[in-house]
């Protein structure tokens, strides 16, 4: 590893408004974009990836302080907050870009990743084994301006209170002692 303690990481796991909306309240997370990955359409749009033709998957980039927050912890959080046994799906939303998917931006992270994969499995946290995608990360496309900080800008919105809302209550109370303080 470089030794830098600023450190990115890319992961999808199903709508990238969910993810977003909780990664952000970790300490050590200094910012948290959405965008897409692991497609091949060049500056897709939001509309063409949820049509499916560009093989783009929704993830968020996120930059953290290694020295206040691990990689693993990140991942661990990452992992409670979707369910990584449904490959393209997320409760009702289904598709290639609703993936569960870690890009890792170095061989370190990749080893990680998959460490705590096979972990998860043994402890059989789920009752089906986990189907997340490692994947070395090719390029990042940052999403329309309009799905950057989407619940905090959107809370009122029902999708926002329906599906975002519990997993930041879940948040909040499974991972007390990693969020910032006023999160």
């Amino acid at each position: 590893s470089d030794g830098s303690k600023i450190q990115m990481a890319t992961l999808g796991g199903g709508c990238f408004w969910c993810i977003e909306g909780t990664l952000r309240l970790l300490k050590g997370v200094q910012e948290v974009i959405s965008g897409y990955s692991g497609g091949t359409t060049e500056n897709p749009t939001y509309d063409e990836v949820c049509s499916k033709k560009t093989g783009h998957i929704e993830v968020v980039q996120i930059t953290f302080d290694s020295t206040v927050i691990s990689y693993k912890q990140l991942l661990e959080v990452f992992f409670s907050m979707h369910n990584p046994t449904t490959l393209n799906r997320q409760g009702n939303d289904a598709g290639e870009q609703y993936a569960s998917v870690i890009f890792y931006h170095s061989d370190d992270q990749k080893q990680v990743a998959d460490e705590l994969i096979a972990e998860l499995d043994r402890e059989k946290i789920w009752s089906d084994p986990v189907v997340t995608k490692v994947l070395p990360l090719t390029k990042f496309w940052q999403a329309e301006i309009s799905h950057q900080n989407y619940y905090e800008n959107n809370s009122w919105q029902p999708y926002c209170q329906v599906v975002i809302e519990p997993k930041i209550t879940k948040m909040r109370e499974k991972w007390k002692y990693l969020l910032k303080e006023n999160a």
